[in-house]
């Protein structure tokens, strides 16, 4: 860890370090830079593009003293990028911007989300589950929760077409690499007959409630736990007066599907790239600077998700049709 300072403006220190997290699961190392209090970090690809680590749930104080940091800090960084979180759509920066979309959900309560935004047919489903034992509640990040959790994440090594990244994981891993947050968050569990069947950790970021991790079992697909879950979510959010529930970003997949099903909408707000070197000048104007991945047009990155679905398919259980079927189930 190297403490620097800057004192020839605004004399206002920062510190680059290095921090321990989570990629796909799997431990890692990330280039980070602290400004003003605030964390940001440093992805590395064609360009390296520093933003808020914890952008969710905080807001960029003032992106011109960070560009200026970023600037002086030796960093090797080439793109800063932020955005506005939801709900602020109305871009108030003059930096180029593209729009995000993400998952949102009004909050008016647990009984208009019931009876107005979602369809009857979900209605019924949730009500047959709820006959048939199906218990959602508030708990809490102990050891019986994640005892719940490591036999969720091991249920199965695919989910949703894709290596899982945290199948394979034993209790002592689950619980240290979860632990990080959850004095921001709220542990919502499903139980059937005693049994932990799902859960999703519910994040506060002030301006509205975020599902973390939200998974079920496999198994009790039928009980659309994952749909009881996000109406609990709901209901706390009402609870805590966060006018909104949201649930990642806005895709045109099979969870997007299941989104629309529980009543979120798509809601845009601006991202802001700001080059800091010519190679991120560069990447702004060739579209890497989100990734090559990002760059692929759509009418070839869905025919390589379908053909990743189906050879996760051959390989775990010797049937692509399989897989495929029990993808599109994820969704309930």
């Amino acid at each position: 860890m190297t403490m620097q300072a800057n004192f020839s403006t605004a004399h206002l220190p920062f510190r680059t370090f290095t921090k321990d997290i989570l990629v796909k699961g799997k431990p890692a190392k990330k280039r980070c830079i602290e400004i003003a209090g605030q964390q940001y970090t440093v992805s590395c690809g064609f360009a390296n593009v520093v933003s808020l680590d914890d952008e969710w749930f905080e807001d960029v104080k003032d992106p011109d003293h960070v560009i200026q940091t970023i600037k002086r800090s030796g960093l090797g960084a080439d793109i800063f990028a932020f955005w506005q979180r939801p709900p602020d759509q109305e871009p108030r920066f003059n930096f180029y911007k593209e729009w995000e979309s993400v998952a949102a959900l009004p909050v008016r309560g647990y009984d208009h989300w019931f009876s107005k935004q979602i369809s009857s047919r979900l209605r019924s489903q949730i009500r047959k589950a709820i006959k048939e034992g199906l218990e959602i509640r508030e708990t809490a990040y102990d050891d019986d929760f994640v005892r719940g959790m490591t036999e969720i994440f091991n249920e199965t090594p695919v989910r949703q077409g894709r290596p899982f990244w945290h199948y394979g994981k034993d209790f002592e891993t689950i619980k240290k690499q979860f632990s990080t947050y959850i004095y921001r968050e709220q542990m919502i569990g499903a139980y059937l007959g005693g049994e932990m069947v799902g859960f999703i950790m519910l994040g506060d970021s002030g301006n509205f409630g975020l599902t973390g991790q939200i998974i079920s079992k496999v198994k009790h697909r039928d009980k659309v736990t994952n749909n009881a879950l996000i109406g609990k979510a709901v209901e706390i959010c009402e609870k805590r007066k966060l006018p909104w529930l949201v649930y990642g970003y806005w895709t045109n997949d099979s969870l997007a599907e299941f989104k629309r099903r529980c009543g979120f909408e798509e809601q845009r707000v601006p991202r802001y790239f700001v080059p800091l070197s010519l190679k991120g000048a560069v990447a702004l104007k060739s579209g890497l600077h989100r990734g090559w991945k990002n760059a692929l047009p759509s009418q070839i990155k869905s025919p390589l998700k379908k053909l990743r679905k189906f050879l996760y398919g051959l390989r775990t259980d010797g049937s692509a049709e399989r897989s495929l079927a029990d993808t599109s189930k994820d969704s309930n």
